[in-house]
C-alpha cells in the first residue's frame, strides 16, 4: 500500500521580518508541508520566528528541536498552545534533549548527565501531551533511550544522521532498521499514533502517521518533475536554509 509523505525545510531568520516573511512564503511556493525552525542560542527565538511565519503562510510549522531543557513544562505548554491557537492549528512541536554544554553554561543552566536529559525529555513530552494534546510531537534523537520514547509517545520519530558508534556505512538506515527490528519498533509506533496504523519511514528521518488531511495535497506529487524536486531540495540545501528534509 503506498503511504503518503512530507517536505520539509528547515530554515532561519535573518536580515529581517519582511525578508523572513518572503522566505517563508517562498518555502510555501516550493511545495514545501512544513516549515522547521531550531532552537540554538546565537539564532533568533523559535516562537516568535514561526509567529512571523504563520501570518504569511498556510503550511504547516514547527521545531526542528526545542531543546526540552531549556524549558519549564508549564511555560512551554502556555507558549506551544498560543502558537498553535495563534497558526491556526498548524503548530507541531519538536522536541530534543538539548547536547551542547556551552549552551546550557550560556544560559546559566546546569548541564544534567545524559540520562537524566533523557528523563526531562520524557517529562516534558508526558506533560505536553496532557496539556496540549491536540498539538503533534516530534521527538528527534539517536541513542536507544530517545527512540524508545520516541516511538512510545511521539507522533512523529526524528532520527538523527549518525548513529551511536559512527561506524555504520548508512547510519540513518541503520538507525531505521532498529527501529524496525526492536520489539517496542513500528507496533509501539502504531500504538503510539493514536490509533492510526499507517506509518511511513523518512529517509531524512521521520516516522509519522499517514494523515487524511494529506492526501488530497499530495494527490499529483507523483507527477511532479525530477526538476521540480531538485529545485526545492536546492532551496534548503544552498538558500536561507538549514536543509532539506527529503522523505521518501
Amino acid at each position: 500500500m503506498t503511504k503518503d509523505f512530507r517536505f520539509g525545510v528547515g530554515l532561519l531568520p535573518k536580515d529581517s521580518r519582511s525578508a523572513w516573511q518572503e522566505t517563508a512564503r517562498r518555502a510555501e511556493g516550493l511545495g514545501f508541508d512544513i516549515i522547521h525552525v531550531p532552537d540554538h542560542l546565537g539564532a533568533p527565538a523559535p516562537f516568535p520566528s514561526l509567529v512571523s511565519a504563520a501570518e504569511v503562510t498556510t503550511i504547516r510549522l514547527g521545531t526542528f528541536v526545542l531543546n526540552a531543557g531549556f524549558y519549564k513544562p508549564a511555560l512551554l505548554a502556555r507558549d506551544a498552545a498560543a502558537l498553535d491557537m495563534l497558526s491556526d492549528g498548524r503548530f507541531e512541536l519538536g522536541l530534543g534533549t538539548g547536547y551542547v554544554q556551552e549552551e546550557f553554561e550560556a544560559a546559566e543552566l546546569p548541564f544534567p548527565s545524559a540520562g537524566r536529559r533523557v528523563d526531562y525529555l520524557e517529562h516534558t513530552t508526558a506533560y505536553m501531551q496532557e496539556h496540549v494534546g491536540s498539538v503533534p510531537i516530534l521527538i528527534a534523537g539517536s541513542g536507544d533511550r530517545v527512540l524508545t520514547i520516541a516511538a512510545r509517545r511521539a507522533d512523529i520519530i526524528g532520527i538523527a544522521g549518525a548513529g551511536p558508534d559512527g561506524t555504520a556505512a548508512d547510519p540513518l538506515g541503520q538507525r531505521t532498521a532498529d527501529i524496525e527490528a526492536a520489539p517496542a519498533g513500528v507496533a509501539e509506533v502504531r500504538r503510539a499514533l493514536r490509533g492510526d496504523d499507517a506509518v511511513r519511514t523518512g529517509r531524512a528521518g521521520c516516522v509519522q502517521p499517514d494523515r487524511a488531511d494529506r492526501r488530497e495535497r499530495h494527490a499529483g506529487l507523483a507527477h511532479r518533475t525530477p526538476q521540480r524536486v531538485g529545485e526545492r531540495a536546492r532551496f534548503g540545501a544552498v538558500g536561507d536554509g538549514l536543509g532539506a528534509m527529503i522523505l521518501e
